[in-house]
């Protein structure tokens, strides 16, 4: 049997699936689940997500069947006929998305023949199977992008050599997701190239129907939209590389190195956006020399959160801002053993020579366990290397790890409930000049 996971840092796959297609414009979700499915997504949605807000027909507005016994007896195909012709009548959408809970799934309701009954008749209505048991946000995520590749992305023969697609920084998950892929949208056009990101700004429904126009696909992950970029390859002929999610020097150059090699540029070009860009970001990182000396604010710190992040921000604070990540607490509960292996890999060879403590644990009282016993000073011992002073780069759910042992603390994976989050990135060199003011803000703010 399964464990309980003690408070979770996301969504279920029905979650997920809606946060992702809320994030595109003109889609509308149709919830056919239990009564209460909608709500508390919703909750979960907005207050964990730096305040993300519901956006047009989402949050507590969502169209949902609110399925009762009757339906759970009876099967509630009926039902859902009845709200997807409501749903047709009363929301203006371009696309109508039918996603399921967990108990219609197990009932069994053909909730893609529901679907295509109205297709045939010219309604853009579509169906995806995300009962809550299939997994976690990252899980409906894929899920929807597969759909979306397979039965929505028109096939295209001929290809644009100067178009590429980039996903794998999931919406409302990575609560900066926004301004994250703006900034990554920013480095790829800097190579010459244009960029459909889906879920960015000023995105459009056309650039993700005529995405297999492009030359290769960016997944900006090890773990996130791995499947759905084997979907896309399979049914457009269009290659992927995956890259890690990047923050600050070492991870930007790495990835923008990466997309060069796969898209053939010359090297000796990509060295050179690199280095002026790198030149951009240590001018203004110099500037904290002065205070970072003076009142020495070099910290051990304890990283905590999703495969992305944890590997970007462990990185960032050893070799870019020269802290002791001695502790990365990994939370993502569906990986597998060659996903872990993976990642793993990704906190080798620091420049600066430190090695992290890397631990997979998502359970929030495990991950408190965890910070104590790391950071327990002394054990009784009369001589011990204190971890002091420290700092927890988390969730909001690590305030209380960070009260504990006299830590600063900076919420930056989900959940957030402690920022209000607009177009704030931390992708790149640009978020890692964002990061680096908020980590020294924390410092500075009782001076």
């Amino acid at each position: 049997m399964s464990t309980i996971i003690d408070r979770p840092r996301y969504l279920c796959s029905l979650g997920g699936a809606i946060s992702t297609l809320s994030a595109l414009p003109g889609v509308i979700s149709i919830i056919h689940a239990a009564a209460g499915c909608g709500s508390n997504l919703a909750n979960a949605h907005n207050g964990a997500a730096g305040y993300a807000g519901s956006g047009y027909c989402s949050g507590l507005a969502l169209p949902s069947t609110n399925v009762y016994e009757n339906e759970i007896i009876f099967g509630g195909e009926e039902r859902l006929k009845e709200q997807i012709e409501k749903t047709l009548e009363v929301v203006e959408g371009e696309l109508y998305f039918v996603l399921t809970g967990c108990m219609v799934e197990m009932i069994g309701d053909d909730v893609r023949s529901v679907a295509s009954h109205f297709k045939t008749r010219g309604d853009p209505v579509y169906a995806i199977n995300t009962g809550g048991f299939k997994g976690n946000s990252f899980r409906g995520y894929d899920l929807v992008l597969q759909a979306l590749f397979r039965d929505y992305v028109e096939k295209h023969g001929e290809k644009d050599e100067k178009l590429v697609n980039l996903w794998g920084v999931v919406p409302v998950q990575d609560v900066f997701w926004k301004g994250n892929l703006k900034v990554l949208k920013g480095l790829v056009s800097k190579l010459g190239y244009r960029v459909n990101t889906f879920f960015g700004e000023g995105e459009t429904l056309s650039d993700l129907k005529d995405s297999s126009r492009a030359v290769l696909n960016i997944v900006v992950s090890d773990t996130f939209g791995i499947e759905a970029a084997k979907v896309f390859e399979e049914v457009h002929n269009v290659p992927y590389i995956n890259v890690p999610f990047p923050i600050g020097d070492y991870g930007t150059g790495f990835f923008m190195n990466e997309v060069g090699r796969a898209l053939g540029i010359d090297e000796a070009f990509t060295d050179i956006v690199i280095k002026a860009e790198k030149k951009r970001y240590y001018g203004y990182i110099e500037r904290l020399a002065d205070i970072y000396s003076d009142i020495d604010l070099q910290r051990y710190a304890v990283v905590v959160g999703d495969s992305n992040y944890a590997q970007a921000l462990s990185r960032y604070l050893s070799d870019d801002i020269g802290w002791l990540p001695e502790l990365v607490i990994i939370t993502d509960d569906n990986l597998s053993a060659a996903d872990r292996t993976l990642i793993l890999t990704r906190f080798e060879n620091y420049a600066s020579g430190i090695k992290p403590k890397v631990i997979f644990n998502t359970h929030t009282s495990g991950v408190l366990k965890e910070v104590n016993y790391h950071c327990t000073p002394g054990n009784g011992e009369r001589y011990y290397n204190s971890f002091s002073p420290a700092f927890i780069l988390g969730s909001s759910f690590e305030r209380d790890a960070a009260d504990r042992i006299s830590a600063g603390h900076l919420s930056v994976t989900y959940p957030v409930c402690n920022r209000v989050v607009l177009d704030r990135a931390y992708a790149g060199y640009d978020g890692a000049l964002r990061l680096t003011e908020d980590i020294f803000g924390v410092l500075v703010a009782s001076r």
